[in-house]
């Protein structure tokens, strides 16, 4: 099988390139502009790995096409940031995150290909978040008892949650994508699958505040540098579920593998309420494993994207395909504070500033 993994020599398209060609006896050629810093430092990994890389931009078409006939996309690329466009610039935003899945449908059209897509769970109203019935606890918001609604209940926010409402220009452009995927799937029956992936973390992670917190708490914690709570009291409380990328890793192998059979489904994919943490828990957990304790800022005010509290149920996955995460949060952190160990030399000057 030919398969193409946009954002190849991002974080997670790096990762699920270079297990795939590992573990399968697959050609596996991963595309990517490397406008994200920390990406070139993915090239010698890839060639290590026996991927082909590519340096292309999804907004181009020819680069795209350069890459030749393959039989499964999977669509990693993105500008991540839920605050991109929020100076008035969405350009880049709107082509790389809407555009850029366009090309790659018209590119799977063309070559009768499957496509993989990853969302993210940022297509969901920020409005319908923001009101969910959660209530401080001593380290964390938790949900009130007995507390539920449309597409939500103690389990997580499912994949019936309302997506009406803003929801950032970075979770618009990727719902606007879903809804071409889906187009793409009903008119030339073409195998998709949506994977909307909540917080994803693990080794090779260039963490920043607004895309990466996991890793970005752990290196500030070795490495120095501010860290600060933002929104919400300042406090630290608001909760997310983090997934590791090995986890994130064994269901794209799975649909892979699968992907006539899973044709036009739609996942919740998210380290779930096992694998869910705190800022304020976060920073015990980092303090813990690193020996060393540092001030953390407050901001009480709250910005229009935040939201406190979001967790994936993952119960429509686990029927489907039988996946569910390995990793907690605590195993999470353990291998990316080793890894950050490991290679402190070449991440100091990209993860302190």
């Amino acid at each position: 099988m030919r398969i193409l993994v946009t954002g190849g020599a991002g974080f997670v398209g790096a990762n699920l390139a270079l297990r795939l060609r590992r573990d399968h006896e697959w050609s596996v050629t991963a595309l990517d502009n490397l406008k994200r810093r920390g990406s070139e430092l993915a090239l010698r990994r890839l060639a290590q790995g026996g991927v082909c890389f590519v340096h292309g931009d999804v907004r181009s078409p020819d680069d795209l096409n350069a890459v030749g006939a393959v039989d499964l996309i999977i669509e990693c690329s993105a500008e991540p940031s839920v605050h991109a466009g929020s100076d008035g610039d969405a350009r880049y935003v709107v082509e790389t995150n809407l555009m850029g899945t366009f090309n790659c449908l018209d590119l799977a059209w063309r070559h009768g290909a499957g496509m993989i897509f990853l969302s993210t769970s940022r297509v969901y109203s920020i409005a319908a978040l923001q009101a969910l019935p959660v209530m401080p606890a001593a380290t964390r918001l938790i949900p009130e008892a007995g507390a539920s609604g449309c597409g939500w209940s103690p389990q997580g926010v499912a994949e019936s949650f309302p997506t009406t409402g803003n929801r950032s220009l970075y979770g618009a452009t990727k719902l606007a994508s879903e809804l071409l995927v889906e187009e793409y799937h009903a008119m030339h029956r073409i195998p998709t699958v949506i994977d909307r992936c909540g917080v994803i973390s693990g080794p090779w992670q260039m963490g920043k505040v607004d895309q990466g917190f996991f890793v970005l708490w752990a290196a500030r914690h070795l490495y120095g540098g501010p860290l600060g709570y933002s929104g919400f009291g300042g406090e630290g409380l608001q909760v997310r579920d983090v997934l590791h990328v090995d986890d994130l890793y064994r269901l794209v192998e799975h649909q892979a593998t699968r992907i006539e059979s899973l044709g036009g489904h739609t996942f919740n994919v998210g380290g779930g309420a096992g694998s869910s943490v705190s800022l304020k828990e976060l920073t015990a957990l980092c303090a813990e494993r690193t020996g060393r304790n540092i001030a953390v800022g407050s901001n009480p005010l709250t910005r229009s994207e935040d939201i406190p509290y979001y967790v994936s149920d993952n119960r429509l996955v686990r029927q489907v395909t039988n996946w569910s995460p390995r990793y907690t949060a605590e195993g999470i952190l353990d291998d990316v504070i080793a890894w950050l160990d490991e290679y402190r030399k070449e991440l100091i000057p990209i993860l302190s500033q």
